[in-house]
């Protein structure tokens, strides 16, 4: 025996019955036959179905306090998150920009650019580049010093997020290919296990190449460096003697540009 199609009196289509049940109810003036090939009934009266509801993504209605690197970073980091229905508080804190004037130039290009957008912002105040530097002494080359500086920022943010009852902390850093995305991770899953906040490690690259055209559009400062002083020299001089060697398994070049970091 066959299956039949079944619709309610509005023409809704329920679920198909055995074709024995259908024309039973067709006899028992309970339906009416629509078609015999295929097999299809009308019941006479309307059905109520549950309504569909559509995928939720995990991120809807969150809180997160997102570090941001610098401003071409943040024009698709941010629209990522904001369509995913997520309350987004940016949070500068980059005390690694190396010269002063280099840091104040990426600090006031994210504040125009976030006046536009109205994304809220944390600033952290003055200028901690010494911090940073007393982390990194010794251990100035690519990649070991660029683990410590993403502890140094991303713990800041983890300790404002906590604070302030932020739900999420992530940061735009996650956009870059220049980046190394497992350490970020890994530094941001363990932060969060210290400070009680959740951290969102999205591999953040699909939208790399769209960073580029929206800080282009939006007339944003776009710079040259990653922004400590060692990634300034590796840019300029590929002798550096802290450029990349002794990981020559490694893909990416953090010296290339910050604009994609």
């Amino acid at each position: 025996m066959g299956c039949a199609r079944v619709v309610d009196a509005t023409g809704q289509v329920l679920s198909p019955c055995d074709e024995e049940k259908a024309l039973r109810l067709v006899a028992e003036g309970r339906a009416t036959l629509l078609s015999e090939q295929p097999l299809t009934i009308q019941l006479h009266r309307t059905i109520s179905l549950p309504e569909r509801s559509e995928e939720k993504d995990p991120l809807a209605g969150q809180r997160l306090l997102l570090h941001i690197c610098c401003a071409p970073c943040a024009t698709y980091t941010v629209g990522r998150f904001r369509e995913a229905g997520v309350e987004v508080t940016g949070h500068w804190f980059n005390p690694n920009i190396h010269p002063f004037r280099e840091h104040e130039l990426r600090r006031e290009a994210l504040a125009g650019y976030a006046s536009t957008i109205a994304l809220p912002m944390i600033w952290e105040p003055g200028y901690e580049m010494p911090e940073f530097l007393w982390q990194v002494v010794g251990r100035e080359c690519f990649r070991q010093r660029c683990a410590l500086c993403y502890r140094l920022r991303l713990e800041r943010t983890a300790i404002v997020a906590a604070r302030e009852g932020f739900t999420l902390f992530s940061t735009t850093l996650l956009i870059s290919p220049y980046q190394d995305l497992d350490a970020i991770v890994r530094i941001g899953e363990e932060l969060a296990q210290r400070h009680g906040v959740a951290f969102w490690g999205e591999n953040l690259r699909r939208g790399y190449a769209e960073h580029h055209r929206l800080a282009r559009e939006a007339g944003l400062y776009r710079q040259h460096y990653c922004g400590c002083i060692y990634s300034e020299w590796e840019a300029l001089d590929r002798q550096a003697t802290t450029h990349r060697r002794g990981a020559a398994d490694e893909t990416a070049d953090t010296s290339r540009s910050e604009e994609g970091v």
